[in-house]
């Protein structure tokens, strides 16, 4: 059974940064695709960012340029280092795990930017 922790969480200020870990704990991890996904109040949960167990990356417009998704296979951990945080982004982020074992999802952590 896949289990996924999310840690790095927290309120900061505009403009100031982040990093988010995830690590996943069963399953093989270096043949999982990875995700984050964030959920604000009152919206549906939407992608931000993912990456391949090849390690291509893909990003939602509204991120690219100021996050980085990357993966360490040999510590079973996917991270999400975000820069230039705004308001906008303050929201749930999930970790998901995807592959032949099937779909995981952490239970997520908190990100508040203040203005």
């Amino acid at each position: 059974q896949v289990q996924l922790v999310e840690s790095g969480g927290g309120l900061v200020q505009a403009g100031e940064s982040l990093r988010l870990s995830c690590a996943q704990s069963g399953g093989i991890f270096s043949i999982n695709a990875m995700g984050w996904y964030r959920q604000a109040p009152g919206k549906q949960r939407e992608l931000v960012a993912t990456i391949t167990s090849g390690g291509k990356t893909n990003y939602a417009n509204s991120v690219k340029g100021r996050f980085t998704i990357s993966r360490d296979n040999a510590k079973n951990t996917v991270y999400l280092q975000m820069n230039s945080l705004k308001p906008d982004d303050t929201a749930v982020y999930y970790c998901k795990s995807g592959g032949p074992g099937g779909v995981y999802w952490g239970q997520g952590t908190q990100v508040t930017v203040s203005s």
